[in-house]
């Protein structure tokens, strides 16, 4: 059923995207017929054309959701884009900067006046525009302060106050709250007085005069109980707790082992300040992987498919740097077998699989790793328990692939020797792409950093010198 509606979801994007799309290239199409049309109030009839055309886009704009609006604005190259987000209506604009990819909403944030930013900006709510804050310039942010009242003031000074990877950054501060010592009915007729509760309500937060926390109330459990029944006698005290200063990480694994839709966080003092939703969990997740996938490749940060030259060079240049060095390495331990390859041609048909074969078990192994430290069920500790297994793995994997590969360089070269030393090197490297995938990550854990960067490129630097140097290596030992 899942993915049923993740099908249907990816189909119903591409529509728009399409729709979009479609409604652009008539405008273009049709603004340029009239433009070159020679006749009377030429002009005004342009004007109506156009304005005809942007009128049709701007309908369907305005019954697409925030989230899809983002979508199409990410897929549409920089004048497109432009032309999509003026006809978005201004009391949007907020929502959609929240959605869009951090390089596109500066693209979209430098086409604003202050006046139109401050107005986006005072639509949000106080853990919303704590988001988008870092990405506005000083003087907006300043003017959306002092224009804020006192209470969501302080709610958005407490927001900004905690580090980005903490649950205080993803903090949500609408939320329910009822008193132990009331009656279910009193509470019914308390929730019928909003227009609508907060997204994702699926508890009420029982707190007492100091506003600690003290229990929650399901919604489930409201509707279920007698009305004379009072919320201490039906509220569940033993639920996940978080404090602001918890690793956002670490909540988001407690979403999942715990199947949540929302949490309290407290104080030191368990005094409530905040829940954290599910949808925020989600966003948090979705971010997290395509950062990973990210860092892996070698960029450091998104990029906008449409950026301009100079931006992308700039966010790709350091680890093709790397490549570069690293390239020039194989190619000189290549050159110092020159010799070997010019009496036995053969090698250099097949010293490319001993290294590929290298590289993408690496990868395989890196990424298990780096998923693995991700979930917290790998600590700095484990490095030698993790190269054992891996290192078996490799052999395993070594011997019978490498065998398979010894038999038909065999068969190809006629040469038993050939496809022994074959075996050998494809056994060797991957002995070798097996103990970087684990240490890598690993040691970079200890170190501090982030394990995920920048891996697949040391993998492949390091099992294609290694693989070109093994392989070589046995070869001008015991065959030439």
């Amino acid at each position: 059923m899942s993915e049923e509606l993740r099908h249907s979801d990816a189909e119903e994007l591409q529509a728009h995207l399409a729709e979009v799309q479609e409604l652009l290239a008539r405008h273009r199409l049709v603004e340029g017929l009239v433009h070159r049309q020679e006749m009377p109030r030429h002009e005004l009839v342009e004007d109506l054309v156009h304005k005809q055309h942007l009128q049709q886009l701007h309908a369907r704009l305005d019954k697409m959701h925030p989230a899809d609006i983002a979508y199409v604005l990410e897929a549409l190259p920089p004048q497109e884009r432009l032309i999509v987000w003026d006809l978005v209506r201004a009391e949007r604009d907020g929502e959609i900067l929240l959605e869009v990819s951090d390089a596109v909403r500066e693209s979209l944030i430098e086409t604003m006046a202050p006046a139109e930013l401050k107005a986006a900006a005072e639509s949000l709510d106080a853990d919303e525009l704590a988001d988008l804050a870092p990405d506005l310039p000083q003087a907006v942010i300043e003017d959306v302060f002092r224009s804020l009242p006192a209470e969501e003031r302080e709610q958005l000074r407490a927001a900004m106050s905690y580090p980005e990877d903490s649950v205080g950054s993803i903090m949500d501060f609408d939320l329910v709250t009822v008193r132990e010592d009331v009656t279910l009915e009193v509470v019914l007729r308390y929730l019928r007085r909003f227009d609508e509760l907060p997204d994702h309500t699926d508890q009420l937060f029982v707190v007492d005069r100091e506003a600690q926390l003290k229990g929650v109330l399901p919604l489930n459990v409201l509707l279920v109980n007698d009305p004379e029944t009072e919320v201490g006698a039906v509220m569940l005290t033993d639920c996940v707790e978080l404090q602001p200063d918890d690793f956002a990480e670490e909540a988001a694994k407690a979403f999942e082992r715990y199947d949540l839709v929302s949490a309290p966080v407290v104080d030191p003092e368990r005094r409530l300040i905040g829940r954290v939703t599910v949808d925020a969990v989600v966003d948090l997740i979705r971010e997290e992987a395509e950062n990973e996938q990210l860092a892996q490749a070698g960029l450091r940060e998104e990029e906008d498919i449409f950026a301009p030259v100079i931006d992308s060079v700039k966010n790709r240049w350091a680890w093709l740097a790397i490549n570069l060095i690293t390239a020039f390495v194989a190619s000189r331990v290549i050159g110092a077998f020159e010799g070997s390859i010019e009496k036995l041609v053969a090698l250099a048909a097949l010293m490319p699989i001993v290294a590929g074969i290298g590289g993408n078990s690496g990868n395989q192994t890196i990424t298990m790793i780096v998923r693995a430290i991700a979930m917290g069920q790998v600590q700095p500790d484990a490095l030698n328990r993790l190269l054992r297994k891996e290192l078996g793995v490799a052999m395993i994997n070594g011997l019978l692939w490498g065998g398979l590969l010894g038999v038909v360089s065999w068969w190809l070269y006629d040469s038993v020797s050939l496809g022994l030393v074959m075996t050998s090197a494809m056994t060797l490297n991957l002995l070798l792409a097996a103990t970087a995938g684990v240490a890598i990550p690993i040691l970079r854990l200890r170190l501090g950093g982030d394990p995920a960067i920048g891996g697949s490129v040391m993998i492949t630097a390091l099992t294609d010198s290694g693989g070109f140097l093994i392989f070589l290596g046995l070869a001008t030992l015991f065959l030439i």
